[in-house]
């Protein structure tokens, strides 16, 4: 009878045809859940003066979304952790397709509102179960840059919405860019069928088939039967896994990824609502506002690829404490102005250390705990920093109204971004469970011969 170390074969496997089909749905879910991030930023300065909103009601009106993400987070964060991360992601598919979809039907600022927190719901719920199901079967070597990989779908989405508004506002109307939101739930009956469960839930429910099956499309090469038995999941805190945020030594790194998720997605969110509304103030047009938005996912894409590269190298800590604290420094040269190109670049370094250093804290947290609080660590981190992107759209229209120098629009929001560096650098690297996976024996199975 052979034991299966699970995290074993699944680490020590290949890239090949499964490890690609899920990295490519993994990136069309996370590339729709940029879209519908990014698209309320691309539409608020036209429902500012088509609805008569004020900077702070227009601001508010954003955070509704963020509202629902930070709920959506935690629950379905958490659900993923007791029902599985698969039957998790249909769900907040259709929640954040559908109602994103209805916002390009309403009318009224309070239907709005409501739609999108209905859509924060699903939304929040998308991200972490991703992340969490990518790294549950990414080879050890290249779970980094996997994350990475589909994480540039995020911002790939966020370019799609002021591209599509460039094109379609004028012609069409700004309902147009929510409709393209509804495609995702087509979606649904193949990524039923082609995403895997996660293992650590198959083991837990005793789907021992399934599994089997998953694990020979995973590293072919190792043969497996019905008789074989599972070693590598633990069994304690299953039904409360929030607990297990707290064991083992991992309370300060959990505090300390709260604080610098809180920080990150308040400078993000706040960013993506108002950088089209700020360089509108600054004396750009519309088109040239909105292109300003396109850099900055375009920096983030770029970021997050080579940060990946670099965190394999160096580790997460070292490169993602001086990337937050340049992100804070891009911004706040922003705010002194300068030539277009000028502006143009320090957009882009903005995007690759705020979104793209973001996106990398993701893939540090997902591999940081143990596979049977995945989701939950990713839930709640994200829940938590959900608050912060709430704040992000209020305090940028909160700036607006009182009419400040632009300069200190864009030093408001570069603080937070000083804060997450500082709080990254006080998490534990010896406690990263990616790390005490490295240092296992590299054999995927024992053989145990009965007597």
């Amino acid at each position: 009878m052979a034991k299966i170390n699970t995290t074993e074969v699944i680490g020590n496997s290949r890239f090949n045809r499964f490890h690609f089909s899920l990295l490519a749905w993994c990136f069309v879910i996370i590339l729709f859940d940029g879209y519908d991030l990014v698209i309320y930023g691309t539409v608020v300065p036209i429902l500012t003066e088509e609805w008569g909103l004020t900077s702070v009601e227009a601001g508010a009106m954003g955070s509704y979304g963020l509202f629902g993400m930070m709920f959506g987070a935690i629950f379905f964060g958490i659900l993923a952790d007791r029902i599985g991360r698969k039957k998790v992601i249909a769900i907040s598919l259709i929640l954040f397709s559908l109602f994103t979809f209805l916002c390009g039907f309403v009318n009224t600022p309070t239907m709005f509102s409501t739609f999108r927190f209905l859509a924060g719901l699903g939304l929040g719920g998308v991200m972490p179960n991703v992340i969490a199901l990518l790294t549950d079967y990414s080879p050890k070597r290249m779970r980094s840059m996997f994350v990475s990989i589909v994480l540039c779908g995020y911002s790939v989405g966020g370019m799609l919405a002021p591209t599509l508004g460039i094109i379609l506002i004028p012609s069409v109307g700004w309902q147009s860019i929510f409709w393209f939101a509804g495609i995702p739930v087509l979606f649904i009956p193949i990524l039923l069928k082609r995403l895997p469960e996660a293992s650590a839930h198959l083991i837990r429910v005793n789907g021992k088939e399934e599994l089997l099956n998953i694990l020979t499309k995973v590293n072919p090469a190792n043969k497996f039967n019905l008789e074989d038995e599972f070693l590598d999941v633990e069994k304690k805190d299953v039904n409360i896994p929030i607990i297990g945020l707290f064991k083992d030594s991992h309370t300060i790194g959990t505090l300390m990824f709260w604080t610098a998720y809180f920080m990150c997605l308040l400078m993000i969110f706040g960013l993506n609502t108002w950088l089209p509304k700020l360089m509108l103030e600054a004396g750009y047009a519309l088109n040239s506002s909105l292109g300003f938005l396109v850099v900055l996912q375009g920096g983030a894409i770029v970021g997050t690829l080579i940060i990946a590269k670099l965190c394999d190298i160096y580790g997460f800590k070292k490169m993602l404490v001086p990337m937050y604290a340049l992100g804070a420094v891009s911004l706040t040269l922003m705010g002194m102005g300068g030539s277009s190109f000028w502006i143009y670049i320090l957009v882009a370094v903005a995007g690759a250390c705020t979104i793209g250093a973001q996106n990398l804290v993701q893939a540090f947290v997902s591999q940081y705990y143990p596979a049977i609080i995945r989701s939950t660590a990713l839930g709640v981190a994200s829940g938590i920093g959900r608050i912060g992107g709430m704040l992000g759209p209020i305090l940028g229209g909160f700036l607006l109204s009182i009419s400040l120098p632009i300069q200190l629009n864009f030093i408001a929001f570069a603080i937070p971004g000083l804060i997450a560096a500082i709080a990254l650098s006080f998490v534990p690297i010896k406690l990263d469970h990616y790390k005490s996976d490295l240092s296992k024996g590299r054999a995927g199975m024992e053989v145990e011969t009965k007597n």
